[in-house]
């Protein structure tokens, strides 16, 4: 499965096994890691990306792809459906390697998985949390269509300190009403 944002050259494809080098390559970064949960490892080994291409594989239906500009691998972004009362939500985590920064590939990214988690995986609300510090992904989400919900005061520990985390949403547009 690819989806294809010609004008941007953004697309999001699934993992092959061939990506496991640039994944290593991209998401070995401390700047990637800071502004991530602990779960993704810093330093960023070859096991932790074969693990990840594996899980990403066998996840059916697909709900983490690799960010593509005009055919380059340049990060990673994925759904994570929530569970009981609030099955028909999902949270979108995504990162993009530090030399393809504020090229706007990231909020191409978030808009096509948003409609993909809207249309395929008939989410009704995606959400993020992003650090207090993490100005970039708060625009991110912004130019993607999320609005801002609120701040989570010191939720966040991270890196030895409490930071505040900031939360976003986007509700399915194409929902007449919020009991369907």
């Amino acid at each position: 499965m690819k989806l294809m944002d010609e004008q941007s050259g953004v697309a999001l494809r699934e993992f092959q096994a061939e990506d496991r080098d640039a994944l290593v390559n991209l998401a070995n970064n401390a700047n990637i890691a800071n502004n991530l949960g602990d779960g993704f490892p810093h330093p960023y080994s070859i096991e932790a990306a074969d693990k990840f291409i594996k899980d990403a594989q066998e996840s059916s239906p697909t709900t983490r792809f690799c960010i593509e500009k005009n055919g380059v691998y340049v990060g990673n972004i994925g759904l994570h459906p929530n569970v009981d009362i609030y099955r028909k939500n999902a949270e979108v985590g995504y990162f993009i390697g530090e030399p393809y920064w504020g090229q706007g590939i990231a909020s191409q990214a978030v808009k096509m998985m948003v409609d993909y988690g809207f249309q395929v995986l008939k989410m009704h609300r995606i959400e993020a949390g992003v650090f207090d510090y993490n100005i970039a992904s708060k625009k991110v989400l912004e130019n993607a269509g999320f609005e801002f919900e609120g701040t989570a005061k010191q939720s966040v520990f991270k890196n030895g300190s409490f930071h505040d985390e900031f939360k976003y949403a986007i509700l399915d547009p194409s929902k007449e009403s919020i009991n369907t």
